[in-house]
């Protein structure tokens, strides 16, 4: 039976199914449980006992020390609204993400205060946040005058769900916050579920008043905002840490490496050679096009997001390599005209292949 530690409290799956092993191959999204923890902390905290409540989750009070084990997502998402039940909070996961520690994130958390900057670090925690849950997927998007993070409930029933994505959201805009050492304020703030009335906490945490009943879950900010650099920029440590972020990725993948690492590691080489398209990375996959576009969708990617992704990190690479002529870093890219490096690369950061080269020279 898969055990763990909760706070100080110690917790053992009843069913078996609650909890599943890293190397799993169940399908089921899971999480690092880190949110659950914390209810279940502040239920103890209240001198109340906690038992009864894991009991209603399928689990029972035990050691739940192994890091290795995850707690399925919608097992996570029934811990907090008994939690809140219990703890008679309809705002419980807001007032968690409020006070516990960046730090206990982990990797993720260090990768994303390395960055450049805010886009660079909500990039990071677009790409590596299922390591923490992968019933939560991100999307970073920065276009026109506004930077947005969206999150999407991914194999997770969304509806009604209110305490681990409001956990999020304050998480997100706290990292923000934190790692350029202001508070910074979003331009627009969404959430999908409803609420009765705008809790006075939220509008003062987040500085503006949130849209519930909106059409997705969105944090954006000016655009501006998204280009500050990191208090704790560091490209070395950065560098190392994505190294350590990437391993942790493929060994999270059911069968190893996921379709979209190999897919990354095939494309790579065929870029300058104009062949980083769909059929050829396929073909040398040994799949069909069709086969590898189903395979991409089931991980919720296509094959026109994996080349933009790698286009945008291999730019900013290849530029810091000052030896290179802008020129050839458009051709180790793939793009026929410098000016179409120059598009894209004003997309992804704002600025020019030149302007972002002389920023990152050392003065």
């Amino acid at each position: 039976m898969a055990r763990h530690r909760c706070g100080g409290l110690n917790v053992l799956s009843r069913s078996g199914t609650s909890y599943r092993s890293a190397g799993s191959l169940s399908a089921i999204p899971s999480a690092t449980g880190g949110i659950a923890r914390l209810a279940c902390a502040r239920v103890a905290e209240s001198g109340k006992d906690p038992a009864a409540l894991l009991s209603q989750a399928g689990l029972t009070l035990n050691d739940f020390r192994d890091p290795a084990v995850r707690l399925e997502v919608a097992t996570q998402i029934k811990i907090l609204e008994l939690a809140a039940r219990e703890l008679e909070d309809d705002i419980l996961g807001f007032r968690l993400a409020r006070s516990f520690d960046l730090r206990e994130i982990g990797l993720v958390y260090y990768v994303m205060a390395s960055s450049e900057n805010v886009a660079d670090a909500l990039r990071a925690a677009e790409r590596y946040s299922r390591i923490m849950n992968d019933g939560v997927r991100l999307r970073f998007n920065m276009e026109g005058r506004t930077a947005a993070i969206a999150l999407e409930y991914v194999g997770v029933d969304r509806r009604g769900e209110r305490h681990q994505i409001e956990f999020w959201l304050v998480t997100l805009v706290r990292i923000c916050r934190q790692v350029t050492d202001g508070r910074l304020v979003p331009s627009r703030l969404q959430v999908r579920h409803l609420r009765a009335g705008m809790p006075p906490e939220f509008r003062t945490f987040f500085g503006r008043d949130v849209e519930f009943g909106a059409d997705g879950d969105v944090i954006s900010f000016p655009v501006p905002v998204a280009l500050l650099p990191l208090v704790g920029r560091d490209g070395y440590l950065h560098d190392l840490l994505r190294r350590y972020a990437e391993e942790a990725l493929v060994r999270k993948a059911p069968h190893g490496a996921t379709v979209r690492s190999r897919v990354e590691k095939t494309l790579t080489p065929l870029l300058p050679h104009g062949r980083g398209v769909a059929k050829e990375v396929a073909r040398q996959m040994g799949l069909s096009t069709r086969t590898l576009s189903r395979k991409l969708g089931e991980e919720k990617t296509s094959f026109a997001e994996i080349l933009d992704q790698s286009r945008a990190a291999l730019a900013k690479r290849y530029l810091e390599e000052e030896q290179l002529p802008v020129s050839e870093v458009a051709w180790l890219l793939g793009y026929r005209e410098l000016s179409s490096l120059t598009h894209a690369f004003k997309r992804w950061t704002g600025m020019t292949p030149r302007q972002f080269r002389s920023r990152s020279q050392p003065s």
